[in-house]
């Protein structure tokens, strides 16, 4: 959450809490972020730098706000800051912190809290706007990075690009979007749905649908369906964390390159079809000769476009998958 919302958001990082690197920089504990934001070791020593809002950066597994973080909850809301939060818990739910924001007249976001959703209805299917999903090995592979870096490319090359985000780091880094994970199962498709539609409505010709999960995960791969059915992409981009060879916390294998597209690719086919035009990769952690040896295996493998977007930017990507970007039809009897 932390690390997405300050290499991506909008909003100027004015400066991190955690004490065990007070004193230092952001870029002087992950230099990969570029940021110069002060680390302090309090609430107190951030108002410092006049925030107006205090971030909750963890998205930790359940979603459950830790005991040891109610304290700074407080002390930000006694300072009129707004909270913003993308756990699974809600904070509006919790009596201490509501009364704290109706005290001092400031209010708490839950990102993660979900619009109310229809059933998937189809029209998703008539989007004129062309629709791209990333879709990964497993979660929290790089899906959101590889989405935002599609859409910048594209934007650079003169597109009406747009990021399309259905977790809660994409929310707060774009403002708007719904967290599928939130919604119930018959119903996330339709939000998936309202999400394209939304893009379309705004007035843009390609939609860049943040994936979430991963097709193979046994936890998350109910995200990953709604996502593909519910989004109506006309073209899949694969993204794979190349030091990753076990689904998260499972003991189950990452499935190869070839398995994986063939997968997705038949899962979308009986419905409206959608290729996988190319395959993005999260190298960190390698080195240059290492990654440079990934890409090419990649490509040598499956004949598609490959590369790491933010390694190497993505630009050369965005131009190799961009003449395969076109509208496809639902299936009809």
């Amino acid at each position: 959450m932390a690390h997405g919302v300050i290499a991506y958001s909008s909003d100027t990082v004015v400066a991190v809490v955690d004490p065990d690197h007070a004193g230092k920089r952001v870029r002087d504990v992950l230099p990969y972020l570029g940021s110069d934001a002060p680390i302090v070791a309090s609430i107190d020593d951030g108002l410092a730098f006049a925030p107006t809002s205090l971030l909750v950066g963890i998205a930790p597994a359940g979603g459950k706000l830790p005991e040891d973080f109610r304290a700074a909850i407080r002390a930000a809301l006694r300072a009129r800051l707004e909270i913003v939060s993308g756990l699974h818990a809600m904070l509006n739910d919790d009596p201490e912190f509501v009364a704290l924001a109706n005290e001092h007249d400031t209010r708490i976001w839950d990102l993660r809290l979900p619009p109310a959703a229809p059933l998937f209805s189809g029209a998703a299917w008539d989007v004129k706007a062309k629709i791209v999903l990333t879709v990964g090995s497993d979660a929290a592979v790089g899906k959101m990075t590889a989405s935002l870096e599609l859409t910048r490319a594209a934007r650079q090359r003169g597109v009406d690009a747009a990021f399309v985000p259905t977790g809660q780091i994409g929310i707060a880094i774009a403002g708007w979007g719904t967290a599928i994970d939130r919604v119930v199962a018959d119903f996330a498709p339709g939000a998936a749905e309202q999400l394209v539609l939304e893009g379309e409505h705004r007035g843009h010709d390609l939609l860049f649908l943040e994936g979430q999960g991963g097709i193979n995960n046994p936890a998350f791969a109910p995200v990953t369906l709604a996502l593909l059915y519910g989004g109506a992409p006309d073209a899949l981009v694969l993204v794979h964390a190349v030091e990753r060879t076990r689904i998260e916390d499972y003991d189950v294998p990452i499935l190869s390159y070839r398995a994986l597209i063939r997968t997705y690719e038949a899962l979308c086919a009986t419905v409206k079809p959608a290729r996988v035009v190319g395959i993005a990769l999260n190298t960190r952690g390698c080195d240059d000769e290492r990654a440079r040896a990934e890409i090419e295996r990649a490509r040598t493998e499956t004949g598609l476009p490959c590369d790491d977007l933010v390694r190497n930017g993505p630009h050369a990507f965005y131009d190799a998958i961009a003449p395969a970007l076109a509208k496809t039809e639902v299936l009809h009897a």
